[in-house]
This record gives structure tokens, sequence and C-alpha cells, in this order.
């Protein structure tokens, strides 16, 4: 009985054995089914950690001749600021120039005709400022001596005159 009891274990272990090789024979076939899934997923992975980093240089060289094209510019842009800055201050120098000559000139035709009006009778220099445009004839009357503007006034229609006062006492 012993004999058969031992046999029994023997014959219980052994299949319990097989059945536990049959397990690992399964375990291992699966670890390597799924190995050649990782394989494969792990190729997959570095294509496209591959075409990822292809991605990453092609775009940072666009973005460094984007950059070279952009400082260009801006040095284009900053040549012609200067230069349009350095013709405004020469246009501002020659109009300041030419005002001052405008001014002379008006000084100079001012004192030519304030000289004349001057050398005229005051009855002939109130007709002739009596026709004028009342500013032109306050800013000539303005570039006598008072005592001939007086003589001028007197002689000039009544609300002409006042209306040159006007204008000669702001």
């Amino acid at each position: 009985m012993i004999r058969w009891l031992l046999l029994l274990l023997f014959t219980q272990n052994f299949l319990f054995a097989l059945q536990t090789s049959d397990k690992l024979f399964e375990c291992t076939e699966i670890f390597k089914e799924r190995k050649s899934e990782l394989l494969v997923e792990l190729e997959r992975i570095d294509e496209q950690k591959q075409s990822l980093q292809a991605l990453k240089t092609a775009t940072e060289e666009l973005l460094k001749q984007k950059e070279q094209k952009l400082s260009l510019q801006e040095e284009q842009v900053n040549k012609k600021l200067a230069e349009i800055t350095q013709k405004e201050a020469s246009v501002k120098k020659m109009l300041a120039r030419n005002k001052k000559i405008l001014e002379e000139v008006k000084s100079t035709k001012m004192s030519k005709i304030a000289q004349t009006f001057a050398k005229m009778k005051p009855a002939s220099a109130a007709n002739i400022l009596s026709d004028m445009e009342t500013n032109e004839a306050a800013a000539i009357l303005q570039s006598l001596k008072p005592k001939i503007v007086g003589k001028i006034l007197t002689k000039m229609n009544a609300k002409k005159a006042s209306e040159l006062t006007l204008l000669l006492s702001k």
C-alpha cells in the first residue's frame, strides 16, 4: 500500500509537473509573442522619433532663415529710417532758411513800399490805400511813421479810416 501511495503521489506530482511545464511553455510562448509585438512597437516609436527629429531640424533651420531674413529687413528699415530722418532735418533747415529769406524779402518789399508812400502826397496815398484790402493797407500804414499815417488817415473816407485805425491798434 505504501507503494501504491507512493506511486499515486509520484504520478500526481508528475502530472502536476507536466501541467506546470505546459503552463510554463504557454507563458514562454505568450512572452515571445509579446516580445515581438513590443519590438515592432519599439521600431515604430523609433521611426516616429527619427521623423520628429528630422522635423525639428527642418523647423529650426527654417526659423534660422526667417530670423536672418527678418534681421536683414530690420537693418534695411533702419537704414531707410536714418536716411529719412537726415532728409527731414535737411528739409527743416531749408524751410527755416527759406522762411528767413522770405521774411527778408517781405521786409525789403514793405520798406520800399513804405518809402514810396512816405514820399507821396497824403491825398494820393489815401486814395490808393482806400482801394486796397483793409489788411494790406494796415500793413503798409504800420510801416510808416505816425505823423505820415495821421496825414493819410485824415484824407481818407471816415469808415475806411476807422477800420484801418482799429487794425493798427491791435
